[in-house]
């Protein structure tokens, strides 16, 4: 089992970012965090990389619905979504599979949730 869904854009990198927002967006995500590991590893370590973004997406709701049936479900929130450019200058998205990071709780009713959660991160990647 893949632990992500991905698909390459043929877009600029900062087209690619207000996509995925948008598409975030239309199913109910927000991005509690955005990680620029591009300029955190130049301030840091003062090291050029390519472009490469960590989105923290949240869908409220089934957050929610996730911290009630698991008190320690927060190690596994927010839901990463990465763009970022390839080797041949292209764009990837990449967004985590819930069912893949969730195999080791045995809560089936938390596996209804991720359920609900894969579908629309895999919807969001596809519909890009």
């Amino acid at each position: 089992m893949s632990y992500h869904f991905s698909k390459t854009l043929q877009m600029s990198f900062d087209e690619a970012i207000d996509r995925v927002m948008a598409a975030l967006q239309a199913e109910g995500f927000g991005v509690l965090t955005e990680i620029d590991v591009k300029a955190t590893l130049k301030k840091k370590l003062d090291v050029d990389f390519r472009q490469y973004r960590i989105l923290g997406a949240c869908n409220p709701p089934l957050a929610y619905q996730a911290l009630q049936l698991e008190n320690k479900i927060g190690t596994m929130l927010p839901c990463n979504v990465l763009v970022q450019e390839t080797d041949d200058g292209q764009v990837e998205v990449s967004a985590i599979d819930p069912i893949a990071s969730m195999q080791a709780i045995d809560n089936p009713a938390l596996g209804e949730v991720a359920q609900t959660v894969r579908a629309k991160l895999r919807d969001i990647v596809e519909s890009l």
